[in-house]
Parts: C-alpha cells; structure tokens; sequence
C-alpha cells in the first residue's frame, strides 16, 4: 500500500501548482479511502471560477497519473444531471464519498450536499422501451452464449462480458441502483443485489476459468425472470425508441 499521506499531498501540489486560481478540490476514489497503491491514478474534482471552462484532463503529476475533473460553477449542477443521466454518477460520488483538500469559500461543502441530494433521489428508471431492449439483448446475448461451443473461446468470452454488463445494467436498473463500468460492474452489481449480482460474478468466472456458461445462463434467465422472462419473438423495436 502507499503512504497513505502521499496521495493527498501530491493532489494539493497539483492543484497549486496547476490551478492556482481554483476555488475548492476534493480527492476521490482509493486514495481518498486510504488504498491507493503506489501506482494508484488520482481522482481529483475541481471547482473553478465561471471565467473558465469546465473539461477533463488526464495528467502526469510528480509520477503519478492523475484523472481531473475541472466543471465551473455554474456548470456544475447541470453535470451533476448528466452524471445521473447517465445512471453511473462518477462526480457524483467524488463528491458524496472524497476527501475535501481546500474549500476556502465553502464552494466544496456546498457542492457535496448538492451531490448527495442527487444520489439520494436515485438514477432515472428505465423506460419502457429502454426496459424491453434490455431484455432482449441479454435475451439474445445468453442464448448466443449457451450455443457457443466451448472450443470458441473467444466468442464465448466475449459473449460472457457482454451478458454480465447486459445483465447488470438490468439489474441495477430493477433495485433504482447506481450502475457501473469497469471494476465498479461487480462493486455496484453487489450492493445492489448481494445474492443475483454473485449468481452473474460467479457464472462469469465459471465461464472464463472452466468454458462452462451453464451458471451464467442460469443466472442471466433468473433475472429474466424477474422482469417477465426472455424477450423474443414479439419484440418491436421503434425508430426513436
């Protein structure tokens, strides 16, 4: 594990040294839980003043990778309905979960009861149309799954990823949860349903260790089950849905 101290140091020399004119920052993801590792990227919200532009920047700072996100005040509020468009809440979270490391005008603390607020009120539900293409896509992504031969095992990896996130997306959507990409999938898949969410983690890991996709399958048609079973024929698919 790294210094636990040294992230947060390198975060503020970053900040100075780069956005002197910023008007608050907050230190996110593991280094702001105390697991960063030495090689750890840093997370890094920034408020700037409305002169600026809001962007993403991804920088190398004293060795370290960092991953800025810089928004404007009155840009800020608007990115927060995006990041929950979204159903993901990246900032979102920065800003709820982050370490503050300079709020000077109280911009930060202000920023953070606006962020929690929002995660409070939860990810927008799916539409129905939105739910029914779900449906059918993890519909045709396990079936497809389940006639892959195991000697394939490119497609059927492939296959795989694609029927957990399809799966997840499901999921996450049915419980009003945050969803996730990357190593949050199984993070948010988990919170949001501790026993489907291990069902789908382990089938995937039966698939990728054994090129069985039997558990996956199964599991895939559980949550199926849930939301009125496979979709196939019968689906319609709108221009605009």
């Amino acid at each position: 594990m790294d210094d636990p101290a040294a992230p947060t140091a390198q975060a503020l020399s970053l900040i100075t040294s780069r956005y002197p004119h910023a008007l608050g920052a907050i230190l996110g993801g593991s280094a702001a839980q105390g697991r960063a590792t030495p090689t750890s990227d840093l997370d890094v919200a920034i408020l700037l003043p409305d002169s600026d532009t809001s962007r993403r920047e991804v920088i190398r700072h004293d060795g370290r990778l960092a991953e800025l996100f810089l928004h404007t005040l009155a840009d800020l509020p608007g990115f927060f309905a995006w990041d929950r468009a979204r159903r993901r809440g990246t900032v979102l979270f920065i800003y709820d979960q982050g370490l503050p490391l300079m709020d000077p005008h109280g911009h930060v603390s202000r920023a953070r009861t606006q962020a929690r607020a929002v995660l409070a009120s939860g990810p927008p539900p799916l539409t129905p149309a939105e739910r029914e293409r779900s449906r059918y896509v993890l519909t045709c992504f396990m079936d497809d799954l389940i006639d892959t031969p195991p000697a394939d095992r490119y497609e059927q990896l492939s296959l795989a990823d694609s029927t957990l996130r399809e799966a997840a997306h499901l999921l996450t959507a049915h419980h009003n949860a945050w969803t996730g990409i990357g190593k949050w999938l199984p993070r948010r898949l988990l919170s949001a349903d501790p026993e489907r969410g291990r069902a789908l983690l382990d089938g995937h890991k039966t698939v990728a260790e054994n090129g069985d996709p039997a558990p996956l399958a199964a599991a895939a048609e559980k949550l199926l089950d849930l939301l009125g079973g496979p979709l196939r024929e019968g689906y319609t698919q709108h221009w605009g849905d």
